[in-house]
């Protein structure tokens, strides 16, 4: 039993958490993110988890994937090929559910909560699997939307739930300072400009 800060990690679905943050009309700033789970306890580890399709020179996600691998996520990915179906529809067939629940389950004796992005009903047998290993789970998808972007079972499942909506506020990319009226520049009021950070690349859409 641990008597010190909760011990948690982040278990991220890339495509899943982008698809729902944009869903709610917000895109995510993975340093916030970050920052407020490091808040919430001692961070064991942060996953995040994509795909990224073979042969293809650049891959829009590629800049965000090596900013996440260099700033404090455990990147996952996985090859995956395109390909046409018999109506000669172009398809992406493979996802990281797998790659996810290894990395869950062997962590879960070292944890006492886990974080969840994901809505995926496929997920309700893992988040049973890790809870009775004294895991206390956390879901984080929404119901704010039509359809929501979490299944009901998975939901039912989870010791808690929490709807992104609700994070907005704490990891949502936060818009540049507007620049100075020309009033204020009349005036003689020039506004002092913040030091910028390194630029977060963003999510493709």
């Amino acid at each position: 039993m641990s008597f010190g800060p909760s011990r948690i990690a982040l278990f991220i679905d890339g495509a899943n958490l982008h698809a729902t943050a944009r869903s709610l009309g917000f895109d995510i700033d993975y340093r916030r993110l970050l920052h407020e789970f490091q808040s919430r306890g001692t961070l064991v580890r942060a996953f995040y988890y994509t795909a990224l399709i073979e042969d293809q020179e650049f891959s829009s996600i590629r800049p965000l994937v090596d900013w996440l691998d260099y700033n404090g996520y455990s990147v996952v990915t996985k090859p995956v090929k395109e390909f046409v179906d018999s109506s000669g529809r172009r398809k992406i067939k493979g996802n990281m559910d797998i790659e996810l629940t290894v990395d869950a389950m062997e962590l879960a004796r070292e944890l006492d909560e886990m974080f969840l992005f994901c809505g995926d009903r496929d997920f309700r047998s893992l988040v049973e699997a890790v809870q009775r290993r004294g895991v206390r789970v956390t879901v984080v998808s929404t119901i704010s939307t039509q359809p929501a972007m979490v299944a009901d079972e998975l939901r039912r499942q989870a010791d808690v739930f929490t709807d992104l909506l609700e994070l907005q506020a704490q990891i949502s990319r936060v818009p540049p300072d507007p620049p100075p009226s020309r009033a204020a520049e009349g005036a003689g009021g020039v506004r002092a400009r913040r030091p910028r950070k390194p630029s977060l690349p963003a999510e493709p859409d």
